[in-house]
């Protein structure tokens, strides 16, 4: 039976997936881990950059960098979403695409941004959305993940 969708509903649901996107860029930016763990499926997949081109499945490989390199080499970061746009796949599952860049001081002190293109695909669990896969391309997450800076 199909069912009928309230028009207003729609960008009240895709501001859902914009806000819990920014709030795991949040935790990726402040390296905290246990936010991040929340927020992800612990079956998370993705293909990003320090992958190597690689499918990474589960938390594990992520932990790496939040106990390594997240948070601590990355006090000065300014991270923006940049024309976010949500395709909504049901009443439990959504996709986002956007742009994301990355502002951030090296240790000579000069500001340097980069940006990474995103996909991420979310579902909702138990009245929560949980991020099931994402793809990056671009940058790293961190400017200082693979040790360039």
């Amino acid at each position: 039976m199909a069912k009928c969708h309230n028009e207003f509903s729609f960008p009240a649901r895709k501001q859902e997936i914009i806000k819990a996107t920014e709030v795991l860029v949040d935790c990726i930016n402040s390296g905290d881990f246990e936010g991040y763990t929340k927020i992800c499926d612990t079956h998370l997949t993705s293909f990003e950059p320090e992958a190597l081109g690689n499918l990474v499945e589960g938390l594990e490989f992520h932990k790496f960098y939040f106990d390594n390199v997240l948070g601590k080499n990355c006090k000065a970061t300014n991270t923006m979403i940049l024309s976010p746009h949500v395709h909504l796949l049901g009443e439990d599952a959504a996709c986002i695409a956007y742009i994301r860049l990355t502002q951030y001081m090296d240790k000579q002190g000069q500001a340097h941004t980069q940006q990474s293109e995103e996909t991420r695909v979310w579902q909702r669990r138990d009245h929560k959305w949980q991020c099931q896969h994402f793809h990056r391309s671009g940058s790293p997450s961190s400017p200082f993940a693979l040790g360039t800076k």
